[in-house]
């Protein structure tokens, strides 16, 4: 198993600023800050005419966040605008935490949300674009597994090198994602408690296969989710800002809550686009 990554720390009571002198006291590091928060932008609108349409499609995201309801999501077309006026949705929209990728030969999709959580913008490989209001987009988990990936319990039946947890994990995996049923509390596994080799963690990855949608959450530090071809499975990397991994976890659920916007953001939402398009109207 690889070292813990304290082990090069030095021992505390040592170092600089931890023993009193004769003319000094205490010397504490210091606390972390620049706490991220919400600073509303608000675009220059000169010809409300010109851009009439886009001022629309804001009042719909508007509407369509007081309207949310849990478990619903509803979308906003921006097909219909021009590129000035698609610029101006996404200038005023901005860009929140959450980014999406869904991959597929001629079907890969781009998902932003906005600093507006509950916000998704979608970007289609073919240029198309929309938004969609929800706790996240729909459109990031109708693809994000296969029709159909078996694990093939028998194969892990027999003996293999190096392999020493994986097995009675995967029968675990297997069992979960089968039995649940849609909303149903999620089951986490947490790798990093757990002993395992590099062989293991081959097998975990290779039996469970790679699902199309990947979510990366970036707050203090990273938070990498990958869907993989198992119903309802996702692998949760946690990871410190600097892009250490401190969290490996197996989730089997709807999708990850790290990635949801929650009812109260979704509210706050709207409160504050209605400041926005207030503003610039």
């Amino acid at each position: 198993m690889p070292s813990s990554p304290f082990a090069t720390q030095p021992p505390v009571g040592f170092g600089p600023g931890s023993q009193l002198g004769a003319d000094d006291g205490l010397e504490y590091m210091p606390l972390p800050s620049g706490m991220r928060t919400f600073s509303a932008h608000l675009p220059e609108v000169e010809d409300r005419a010109r851009f009439a349409p886009a001022l629309k499609a804001v009042a719909d995201i508007l509407a369509a966040l007081r309207d949310w309801t849990p478990g619903t999501t509803a979308t906003v077309p921006l097909a219909h605008l021009d590129a000035a006026n698609r610029a101006l949705v996404n200038e005023t929209l901005g860009e929140g935490e959450v980014a999406v990728k869904v991959a597929g030969e001629g079907r890969a999709v781009e998902i932003q949300e906005a600093t507006f959580a509950g916000v998704w913008r979608l970007r289609a490989a073919d240029g198309a674009e929309r938004v969609e209001v929800g706790a996240f987009p729909k459109g990031a988990l109708l693809r994000a597994f296969p029709p159909r990936w078996d694990i093939d319990l028998k194969a892990l039946e027999a003996p293999m090198p190096g392999i020493f947890n994986a097995p009675p994990l995967l029968v675990e995996i297997a069992h979960r994602s089968g039995a649940r049923a849609p909303g149903a509390a999620p089951h986490v596994i947490n790798l990093s408690l757990l002993p395992h080799t590099p062989e293991d963690l081959a097998l975990i990855e290779r039996t469970l296969g790679e699902g199309a949608t990947t979510i990366l959450s970036r707050g203090y530090g990273n938070c990498r989710i990958d869907a993989t071809a198992t119903r309802d499975v996702w692998r949760v990397r946690y990871y410190n800002s600097t892009d250490m991994l401190i969290l490996d976890t197996i989730e089997v659920s709807d999708v990850p809550e790290v990635a949801l916007a929650a009812p109260e953001d979704i509210a706050d939402s709207a409160e504050r686009l209605a400041e926005v398009l207030a503003a610039i109207s």
